[in-house]
């Protein structure tokens, strides 16, 4: 199966109540590791790539990774997605090189000129097949070179605004902000995330596909390994599972984890430098490094409830 677009993996996935992972991958380790997952569990798939992968890896390295993936896994439904473009150019270029799925992010301009460039981005994409992914609202923290505002609660997504956005720009899936904040520290108190949001956007356009930004869960297991050996990150805290499961069913159709990935791997590493630390094979910490980012996959999967939904998304 060559790479797809999200149309029918959103269509099927808000049908059924659920949601598709989409996920970043930065180089080899880390696409084996979650492609590995998805086969076994039979789910559809999102490769996400921001800017700072393609600065890492380059885009050749990254599309050759990808495309042996999608060779080696003809019946799983894959998508290769641009997370955050910043800029019309950006997209385009992307378009270009093959992507079958992109994300213009004009949330930190004015409502106004977001519409401009989102419609120009959606023009160009779809005369070529590809869907595009928009966002409005701001999030919280940091991620690569996305900087999230202090005051999440004051950037929510306006649901009367969202409705006008998606009529002016027509684009296929919208990014909403419901609390969440990317990176490893997203809430300094019990997380409140404001699913009212999601239901008045989908009371006016129903049917409509919802994506989550910020929504690793900062799992309790990779903390404790990466602050036993070493690491420093005693208050992360992440999104509860159970809200993820819950948005799930409410119309968010993709939901974005990174952070849960680079902890997987991290905390493995750390692990085998202190428990061998003669150790210099890189292959006998990125091996255990992509072996926990499978398992953590694997569980994610059924969290969003897209475990053994990949026949239908095809």
């Amino acid at each position: 199966m060559a790479l797809v677009n999200t149309k029918k993996m959103f269509e099927m996935a808000y049908s059924n109540g659920y949601a598709v992972g989409a996920f970043n991958v930065n180089n080899m380790e880390i696409t084996q590791g979650i492609v590995s997952a998805v086969a076994e569990e039979k789910a559809p798939l999102i490769l996400q790539i921001s800017r700072g992968a393609r600065k890492y890896a380059s885009m050749s390295y990254l599309r050759a990774i990808i495309d042996v993936a999608v060779e080696e896994n003809p019946d799983i439904p894959i998508v290769m997605h641009l997370d955050h473009g910043d800029t019309f150019e950006t997209c385009k270029q992307c378009v270009d090189d093959g992507f079958t799925s992109v994300m213009i992010d004009g949330s930190h301009q004015s409502f106004e000129d977001n519409i401009k460039v989102t419609r120009k981005v959606v023009d160009y994409a779809h005369d070529r097949g590809v869907v595009v992914e928009a966002e409005l609202g701001q999030l919280g923290g940091i991620e690569e070179d996305v900087v999230g505002v202090e005051d999440v609660a004051a950037h929510l997504t306006d649901p009367d605004q969202a409705i006008e956005f998606i009529e002016k720009t027509g684009v296929d899936s919208l990014a909403v902000a419901i609390g969440t904040s990317h990176g490893a520290y997203k809430f300094k108190t019990a997380p409140t995330l404001a699913f009212d949001v999601i239901e008045k956007i989908q009371e006016k356009v129903p049917g409509y596909p919802l994506v989550m930004h910020g929504s690793s869960s900062v799992l309790k297991e990779f903390k404790d390994l990466i602050n036993k050996y070493g690491g420093a990150m005693p208050d992360a805290m992440g999104v509860p599972e159970e809200a993820i499961s819950k948005a799930a069913k409410m119309g968010i159709c993709k939901v974005n984890i990174d952070t849960d990935l680079r902890m997987a791997l991290t905390a493995k590493i750390r692990q085998v430098y202190s428990e061998t630390p003669a150790e210099f094979d890189p292959r006998k910490y990125l091996g255990p490094g992509r072996e926990a980012i499978k398992q953590m996959v694997k569980h994610k999967l059924h969290i969003l409830g897209c475990a053994g939904k990949a026949a239908e998304c095809a």
